[in-house]
This record gives structure tokens, sequence and C-alpha cells, in this order.
């Protein structure tokens, strides 16, 4: 399974940005990553295949959001009221149909993982 993130770019605080990746197969969960400079990547958010579990890490409830979009077949982050610590490279990641467990933010438990896209946002 490929996986092919897209949407990032240059926004201004307080901006929004939506994310998307593609999966070229089945999945059993998903979940987005990020990569800021001088820092470890990090856990952002992740959901089931149906949606029916999310986890986020606390810092970022309210402002971001994980789905998945069915009419155009692709995931997303929606990402609200951005602040400049939100620029990082923001990876998507997701299981394959056969490692179907909890949902996770352990970077080793996800099968796949996405080219990554940037997101920059100025004060």
């Amino acid at each position: 399974v490929q996986l092919q993130a897209s949407g990032g770019g240059l926004v201004q605080a307080g901006g929004s940005l939506r994310l998307s990746c593609t999966a070229s197969g089945l999945i059993s969960s998903y979940a987005w990553f990020r990569l800021a400079p001088g820092k470890e990547r990090e856990f952002v958010a992740a959901s089931s295949w149906r949606g029916d579990r999310k986890h986020y890490v606390d810092s970022l409830k309210g402002r971001f959001a994980i789905g998945r979009d069915n009419v155009k077949n692709t995931l997303f982050l929606q990402m609200n009221s951005l602040k400049p610590e939100d620029t990082a490279v923001y990876y998507c990641a997701a299981r394959s149909t056969y490692n179907n467990g909890p949902l996770t933010r352990l970077e080793s438990l996800y099968d796949y993982w996405g080219q990554g896209t940037q997101v920059t946002v100025s004060s």
C-alpha cells in the first residue's frame, strides 16, 4: 500500500489548511504525525477506518480533526486556528488490515508511510 500526502503550504497564523492522503490499498486505521524543525516526529491524531474511534494528542484537540472523505476516497487532517508552532512536515501513516489493533501513537506499529507534506505557518 502506498500513501500520498498533499495539501501543505504556507498559511498565516489563525488560518486553516486541510491535508489529504490517498491510500492505494486497504488499511485498517490511519494517523497523522508531524516533524517540526529541531524536534522528534510526534503523533498528531489517529482514526479507525470507520471513524468510530479517534484519538488526538491533547494539545491539538479542538483545533485539528482527522477523518475520511468518502466522496473523494481520501484521508484528511483538517487544521484550524493554525499557529507558527504548527510548522512542520506532516506525514500520514496507516496500518495494514492484518494489523488491526487498538489505535496507537507508536510509529513502529504503522506499516505504511506517506512522503510528508510541508506546512508553514507565518506569524
